[in-house]
């Protein structure tokens, strides 16, 4: 005769495993606090806000706060991606610069204690109006995100030291 203690052992594990939430534990919980990195974009500056492509073209100035402490980095790189809500049109820009030329921060600037002594750089993008295929944009607006690198040059090349967190804005192209 056929035992009944495995049947109903197999019955109780299967009606466990069907009252088991769908969801893992792991994808419910928050994410970790990451405090931000000691590189810092303090402010974007798209100049002029609502750009126009008949008055030449958009400069965006972006104020960069380095850490104190380089630890061997030499070079600063900002970047930025212009898009289409679509993401049909996109560009991006870069600039790479030294950081010997960081000059300390100006007084009033920015008053946070956190922040006092530490060099700040000024970068500006230029954008001339032209998407990835270097077509001229579509009236609308177009967000972009930017971010800056600080870079340490080694035998193999440039190498990503730290990554400061983006900021995002959005501007408007018109006729």
């Amino acid at each position: 005769m056929p035992s009944v203690l495995p049947l109903t052992w197999l019955l109780c594990c299967l009606s466990f495993v069907l009252l088991l939430p769908v969801g893992s534990a792991e994808a419910k919980r928050k994410a970790p606090y990451r405090p931000q990195p000691d590189l810092r974009i303090l402010s974007v500056s798209p100049s002029p806000m609502s750009y126009s492509l008949q008055n030449g073209p958009l400069h965006i100035a972006i104020a960069v706060e380095l850490p104190k402490d380089l630890d061997g980095a030499t070079i600063l790189e900002v970047s930025s991606l212009i898009s289409s809500p679509s993401k049909r049109s996109m560009r991006f820009l870069s600039n790479r610069q030294p950081v010997g030329g960081a000059a300390p921060p100006l007084p009033g600037q920015d008053a946070s204690p956190e922040s006092k002594g530490k060099p700040q750089l000024a970068v500006t993008l230029t954008w001339d109006g032209t998407d990835q295929n270097q077509k001229t944009v579509e009236l609308g607006t177009y967000s972009y995100e930017v971010r800056a690198k600080l870079l340490a040059v080694g035998e193999k090349g440039p190498r990503t030291q730290m990554v400061s967190w983006p900021k995002r804005g959005t501007l408007e192209v018109k006729d």
